[in-house]
């Protein structure tokens, strides 16, 4: 690693999914790598309690910080049959319940929300998501957690403020994934923020040429990163950062990218 980017990994989180972290634990303990531990699959039924009291041993040992990603494939919060209802609330219930295992910086969630699909009934998506969300965020609240709710394949901000105004907590907030924004919305940044800088506390960074969720390092597609930085800047902002590479290599890519791009002060962790 380059001494340059010690400050930067420092002030970031990278995301590994739990059932891979032994595969990238010398990395994270030789670097300091503060992850975003993805709870995606089946990890959340396979594994044990100690499994993942181990690993938050193993991370409050080494001095480093986490976040953790709930499960979002296949996961319906908003769902209008009550058994698959039933079966994605067990699953996040789970997670939930892991806040107070890692202490976490922040709970990334998704909405689950598909246009074409739930725009048809959206009053009862939307009572059902409430219902399935309100429950979560005063868990989270109750130990100071923030849960961020990113933007996946929504259109524009409008449901994610609709559910936001509707939690009315301090700990419902609000994670912008620049990579799905590029790749999927039908409204840029800008619009986004206007709506929902106010919630803003969370950025996952990962790049793509506009068409599909590529997962490329920050600066290899066409997201325009130093336009959101200086914006940032400007708004005095400091939301938690994510990196969501997909191997080691992109990893430093986008470590070297943000470095030169000036997001982060230099600073030791």
């Amino acid at each position: 690693m380059e001494p340059s980017l010690a400050h930067i990994i420092s002030q970031c989180f990278v995301n590994i999914p739990f059932a891979e972290f032994n595969k990238y634990e010398s990395m994270v303990s030789k670097h300091r790598i503060n992850p975003e531990i993805g709870l995606v699959g089946d990890a959340l039924y396979t594994f044990s309690k100690q499994d993942f009291l181990d690993r938050a041993k193993f991370l409050k040992n080494e001095g480093l910080r986490c976040t953790l990603h709930a499960p979002f494939h296949d996961m319906m919060p908003g769902a209008l049959d009550k058994y698959v209802l039933q079966a994605c609330r067990d699953k996040l219930r789970r997670c939930f319940d892991l806040i107070e295992i890692f202490k976490p910086d922040s709970v990334v969630c998704h909405l689950g929300y598909l246009d074409c699909v739930h725009s048809y009934d959206l009053e009862q998506w939307l009572d059902n998501s409430f219902e399935t969300w309100r429950e979560l965020v005063i868990l989270a609240e109750n130990q100071n957690t923030p849960v961020m709710f990113e933007n996946t394949y929504e259109p524009g901000p409008r449901i994610h403020k609709i559910l936001l105004e509707a939690l009315d907590s301090p700990s419902a907030r609000f994670c912008l994934d620049v990579g799905h924004l590029l790749a999927f919305a039908q409204a840029d940044w800008h619009i986004w923020l206007a709506t929902l800088g106010q919630w803003l506390g969370q950025l996952h960074l990962h790049d793509n040429r506009g068409f599909r969720d590529e997962h490329l390092p920050v600066g290899n597609g066409y997201f325009d990163f130093t336009e959101l930085f200086s914006y940032l800047k400007i708004k005095k902002t400091k939301p938690i950062i994510t990196l969501e590479p997909r191997s080691e290599n992109d990893l430093w890519d986008s470590l070297n990218a943000l470095d030169r791009m000036g997001l982060f002060d230099h600073k030791t962790g």
